[in-house]
């Protein structure tokens, strides 16, 4: 029986840093399948819409920024219990308050770089999945 699914992007400073092996063989070690991933970079049309719940916010303009400077990996996860599974795996925003072991703490540069991107709910990992793949990019 299928898991649950979330969504996750390894972001630009995790990319440039060389970390993409080093993340996905934590979550793979953590029980995680992966059903979908791509080696991409976000145009900022994409990454304005991807971040909108964020548009009023002062650190807006510099996310998408952040965001389009570099490639990502952007990938759907499963596994029982997926999105709460996932959020802590890769700990608190900031690395500097995440658990250790966990992903930022591990890679994470700072609070803007935090090395990876996880949905904070069933709803959102659905939605930010088909925002970046369609159904046949899927394989499970």
């Amino acid at each position: 029986m299928a898991g649950s699914r979330t969504f996750t992007m390894i972001k630009p400073d995790a990319v440039e840093a060389n970390h993409i092996g080093h993340i996905l063989a934590k979550i793979t070690d953590a029980g995680f399948r992966i059903v979908a991933m791509k080696f991409t970079r976000l145009s900022r049309k994409d990454a304005e819409i991807f971040y909108a719940v964020h548009k009023e916010r002062p650190f807006f303009g510099e996310l998408v920024d952040y965001m389009i400077s570099g490639p990502i990996v952007a990938a759907i996860l499963e596994k029982d219990n997926a999105v709460a599974d996932f959020r802590e795996l890769i700990g608190a925003t900031d690395p500097s308050e995440a658990a250790e072991g966990t992903i930022r703490k591990l890679y994470a540069e700072s609070k803007a770089k935090n090395a990876v991107h996880g949905s904070d709910s069933d709803e959102n990992a659905a939605i930010e999945s088909a925002f970046h793949f369609s159904g046949r990019e899927e394989v499970g």
